[in-house]
């Protein structure tokens, strides 16, 4: 099969890590993937910002910022209608973002088959900051997208409500949650072997991977540490973010500082190595109607997971058996947890092999999504 991938990601974050990941495997079933995106992305580094497109949400006003967006689908729509004319794909497969109808645009022309995959309510998600001027305008262009695919793909079950409220029959949609790469996060060095080299021997290793910023509460965790004197605890965070500066400070306020470790960005390479040596993995909070990259990854590594006892958390995890949910209004409930998995070896290693086995369990690998995927192309092909 030949699928055009179409998306409008300007950065090198999380969100190309699903792009590639998707492709690669796709690649890997055997088909042919030819992927449409800004010229700039694929020139960036992992963990750069979007250039351009960020500096012009920052210093233009808003409507003429979405009106940039919206026109950013009129350039594209002659680019992707050549790539069509020259690829002569089987199927569209489109990561859904705000004012870009330009794959609707394509289907409608040409009758190709179109999957819309969905990350985030992003009319519900902009209007939530105030980034939203042209309120009827974004939510027209949000609609049209959702109602024009011939399947949606939510990453949650909580994500499809928002599809289901706006009109979208519960036929065309097919969640699908992110995955893990398992050929990358089992070919990793010796857990301990890495532990030595980044002086963590000995230790109980607290960790978080991602951007720290302040509503993930990672202060809780730093003032944890500092009130156990009795157990050799260590904070690694894998990532970056605008709360470590404040972290770092608090910990060097409570004495602790060297028990904080922030590496920086890691690059897609080397991330699984860095994330093998925890020994607790932390979800402190997460949006609503997410499916945390990070949360696969801890899994297929065996790790023990806190998280938070959220619906979207709870369509992949059990509280007990493969992590330890908690209640995000109670003040107290993320540190009954961190506290329990630090004193109970055995408690900790019967939720990292809970988690660990949900990864074959639920398929939650992108090998699998990418089979979904094509599964989804074949119905629409067989039906038409």
């Amino acid at each position: 099969m030949k699928i055009l991938y179409h998306h409008r990601v300007a950065s090198k974050d999380g969100q190309y890590v699903h792009i590639e990941e998707i492709v690669t495997s796709l690649r890997k079933l055997g088909h042919e993937v030819y992927v449409l995106e800004p010229k700039s992305v694929s020139e960036e580094q992992f963990g750069s910002d979007g250039g351009l497109v960020t500096w012009m949400k920052k210093h233009i006003p808003g409507f003429i910022y979405e009106i940039l967006e919206f026109s950013y689908s009129i350039y594209d729509f002659f680019r992707l209608y050549r790539a069509y004319r020259e690829f002569r794909p089987d199927g569209l497969y489109e990561r859904y973002n705000l004012y870009f109808v330009s794959g609707v645009w394509l289907k409608k022309l040409t009758g190709i088959p179109f999957l819309l995959e969905v990350n985030a309510p992003l009319f519900q998600e902009r209007s939530k900051y105030n980034s939203i001027s042209l309120k009827s305008f974004a939510k027209w262009s949000e609609n049209y997208v959702w109602l024009n695919a011939d399947y949606v793909l939510p990453v949650t079950e909580v994500l499809a409500g928002y599809l289901k409220k706006d009109g979208v029959q519960n036929s065309r949609i097919e969640v699908i949650p992110n995955g893990v790469n398992q050929h990358r996060f089992a070919n990793i060095p010796d857990k301990d072997e890495f532990k030595n080299q980044l002086g963590l021997q000995g230790k109980t290793v607290l960790g978080f991977t991602g951007f720290a910023r302040k509503w993930h509460g990672l202060d809780r965790v730093v003032e944890y540490i500092a009130s156990c004197e009795d157990i050799n605890l260590h904070f690694l965070i894998v990532g970056d973010g605008p709360a470590i500066d404040d972290l770092k400070k608090s910990a060097q306020d409570m004495g602790v500082e060297d028990k904080l470790t922030v590496t920086g960005i890691v690059d897609r390479v080397n991330i699984a190595k860095y994330v093998s040596v925890y020994d607790i993995a932390l979800q402190p909070d997460v949006v609503d109607y997410a499916s945390p990259l990070k949360l696969f990854e801890y899994l297929e590594l065996g790790i023990a997971v806190i998280a938070p006892d959220k619906d979207n958390i709870c369509e992949i995890l059990t509280d007990d058996e493969s992590a330890l949910l908690f209640d995000t209004e109670k003040d107290e409930a993320f540190i009954q947890n961190l506290k329990e998995l630090c004193t109970d070896e055995g408690k900790r290693k019967k939720i990292a092999q809970g988690g660990q086995r949900l990864i074959v369990g639920k398929k939650l690998t992108w090998d699998c999504n990418a089979e979904k995927i094509v599964s989804l192309f074949l119905s629409i092909e067989m039906n038409s």
